[in-house]
């Protein structure tokens, strides 16, 4: 019987079952194609992709040398030797990217949902034009035209770019920004190699910035090392400088630097931050910043603003519907010329000058008020109080350069929610005293709803009025309150139509007499003051109460009862023309020879007051000594003699009239002002 002689391999794979067969197979057809396409000259399909992605882009691209392709399970490798990629027909920029050479990574599974993964991207002397509209439009996302807004068009994700050298231009002009970059590559400048010039515009600023920076920048790539970098830039009169690392670029995420920064204003900020802060006199900070996520935090601030310095911690949170602000800052000691562009007055000429290397801006000396004004009248941008809420506490353990006005410390809460801006509580020491309360302004309303409701307790009349201090006996406090509400865009309009009551009220005290002996014109008393030196008069009691009613300040209580004399005045002082109207009518309380008491006229304005004498009552008295002296030189004396009439005020009346404003507008806007007080 014949016997059939199988080869051996063959017998084996007859005995395998089918499932191996075919796996086998498969793999056999795998490794055949992995070694065909490892071979495979893909520069033949140079052409056929560059159509493929004009017409799925709308624009032109163009491999202008080679092509070739790594393949990966997941991801595969591209190499192009020069790319040409154009921007879409509204562009400035001809193209998005032209480029020598670039080599990327590209995730293989994400295309199936049309989605573009880019881990890797690296470019060699590329020219990269980025534009975005107001309507959404981006050159980056690629659809065609008429489907690349904001809901249309694919926009790759880019893990890391890497460039050596090369120009960067970005325009995007309802936000007020285009800016031109220079890259430049030098493997010896260590860790940094990559050096950026930038300049054009930003925010509307002209801009200037460079700096160094590692040439593998993260993009959107997670769990990846921070890159360096080192930046030095002037916007408008802002100047900054940084050092640092950031672990993504897309949105700065992972930043952790030190930072000095310097300028004008803060308030300079805003349109380049978006961060509403006052106006303020020259300022220079240093400190850490660090971004986790949504939250900026600033800590270790230290620095000055014009004259005074300022240290502490802010952080800004953006995952809210609104930006959040939040600190603690402290002064160990603020000058007070420093206050003024707080209220929208120029900085004085001391503060205007504090900061190297800034412009010093126009000073309150340089800058002319309307009519020689004393209000601000600079317009204060509340539209700035609906940007972000706010909760930052300062506190000022010194305050100093106070002149006319003694402050001593102060703190103040201050917070910003949804547009409403309140300073509460405000606590100042005042000339040993305390002037505590609230100011609310609402943003939210056009013009500006502003309240403020301020106390004060226990100041002291000797450091309130140092001139009074001359004699060394002055002493006796002094209380009062301002309720005030009205709107308006600046300081001046908002007082010159405001509504409620001021009051000043002053109990028991002494201090030297020169001041109501002139006041009086008693002219023994002069002769006595002269030959004998000054003694102490008692202050029983002083009320200075006004009703305002649209600017209009009513003089309601307006009494100073001292042992010599009563002063009574009676007038009004008009908040809208700045202008003064008093008549004081002094009562002395002996008989004094030489006296020419005549009530005495206050007029002119806030900014040049002026003062006098009424000429009715002081000619009829000069008239009268002149007929008498004619008879006999002793008889005119007669004339100047005075009999003394002032009586004691009833000093409980007195302050109880000056404590409660009359009905109406006045009454009304006491009672909105005392509203700015948040409930305990």
């Amino acid at each position: 019987m014949a016997t059939t002689n199988v080869p051996k391999k063959a017998g084996v794979l007859r005995g395998r079952p089918l499932w191996q067969k075919l796996l086998a197979g498969l793999v056999l057809l795998v490794a055949l194609l992995a070694i065909g396409l490892a071979f495979f000259p893909w520069d033949v399909l140079r052409e056929p992709v560059n159509r493929y992605v004009s017409e799925k882009t709308g624009r032109k691209f163009e491999i202008t040398r080679r092509l070739d392709v790594g393949l990966g399970w997941r991801q595969a490798t591209v190499r192009l030797d020069g790319v040409e990629f154009a921007n879409p027909s509204w562009a400035r920029d001809p193209y998005l990217v032209k480029a020598e050479r670039a080599d990327f990574d590209i995730r293989l599974w994400p295309l199936i949902s049309s989605s573009i993964v880019i881990p890797r991207l690296a470019l060699s002397s590329p020219t990269v034009g980025l534009q975005m509209e107001a309507d959404g439009r981006r050159t980056w996302s690629l659809g065609k035209e008429g489907k690349d807004s904001s809901e249309g068009g694919t926009v790759p994700t880019i893990g890391q770019v890497q460039i050596d050298s090369g120009a960067v231009d970005f325009l995007a002009k309802h936000l007020g920004v285009d800016l031109h970059a220079d890259l430049n590559y030098d493997s010896g400048r260590g860790e940094m190699p990559l050096d950026y010039r930038i300049k054009g515009r930003y925010k509307g600023q002209p801009l200037t910035a460079s700096g160094r920076t590692g040439n593998v920048l993260q993009i959107e790539a997670t769990n990846a090392p921070p890159f360096p970098i080192e930046i030095r830039a002037a916007a408008g009169q802002t100047q900054l400088r940084a050092a640092g690392t950031v672990a993504r670029l897309s949105d700065l995420d992972g930043i952790d630097a030190r930072f000095d920064i310097k300028g004008q204003t803060l308030g300079a900020l805003f349109p380049l931050l978006g961060i509403a802060l006052p106006q303020t006199s020259p300022y220079t900070l240093s400190g850490k910043l660090d971004k986790r996520g949504k939250l900026w935090e600033a800590s270790g601030l230290k620095g000055r603003l014009g004259l005074s310095d300022i240290a502490g911690d802010m952080r800004f949170d953006q995952s809210g519907k609104l930006p959040h602000l939040a600190g603690d800052l402290r002064s160990n000691v603020m000058d007070m010329d420093d206050l003024g562009p707080l209220i929208g007055l120029p900085p004085t000429a001391r503060t205007a000058a504090t900061v190297e290397g800034v412009a010093p801006p126009p000073t309150v000396t340089q800058v002319k008020r309307p009519g020689g004004k004393v209000l601000p009248t600079a317009p204060l941008d509340f539209d700035r109080l609906r940007a972000m809420n706010a909760d930052v506490k300062y506190t000022a353990d010194r305050i100093r350069n106070v002149r006319e006005v003694p402050l001593e410390r102060g703190s103040v809460q201050v917070k910003l929610a949804e547009g409403v801006l309140t300073l509460d509580p405000l606590d100042l020491g005042v000339a040993g005293g305390r002037l505590s309360g609230a100011i609310r302004i609402d943003g939210s309303k056009k013009p500006a709803d502003i309240r403020a409701s301020l106390d004060a307790r226990a100041m002291q009349l000797a450091r309130l009025f140092p001139k009074l201090e001359t004699t060394g006996n002055s002493v006796g406090r002094l209380d009062g309150r301002i309720n005030l509400s009205g709107s308006g865009s600046t300081v001046a309009n908002w007082l010159g139509g405001a509504s409620g009551d001021v009051a000043v009220i002053s109990g028991r005290g002494q201090f030297g007499n020169l001041l109501p002996v002139f006041a009086t014109l008693v002219g023994g008393d002069i002769i006595k003051f002269i030959l004998r030196g000054d003694r102490n008069v008692e202050l029983r009691c002083a009320a200075l109460a006004f009703d305002v009613n649209k600017g209009l300040m009513t003089g309601r209580t307006l009494v100073v009862d001292t042992t010599n004399a009563v002063f009574i005045a009676t007038g009004q002082a008009n908040l809208a023309t700045e202008g003064l109207d008093f008549v004081i009518r002094p009562e002395p309380k002996s008989k004094n020879i030489l006296s020419i008491r005549t009530p005495l006229v206050v007029g002119g304005t806030f900014g040049d007051p002026k003062g006098g004498l009424e000429v009715g009552p002081l000619a009829g008295r000069g008239l009268a000594a002149l007929a008498l002296g004619a008879v006999n030189p002793l008889l005119a004396l007669a004339a100047t003699i005075e009999p003394g009439p002032g009586e004691d005020s009833n000093c409980q009346g007195v302050v109880a009239q000056a404590n409660k404003p009359t009905a109406g507008a006045a009454a009304k806007g006491a009672a909105r002002a005392k509203g700015a007080k948040q409930p305990n």
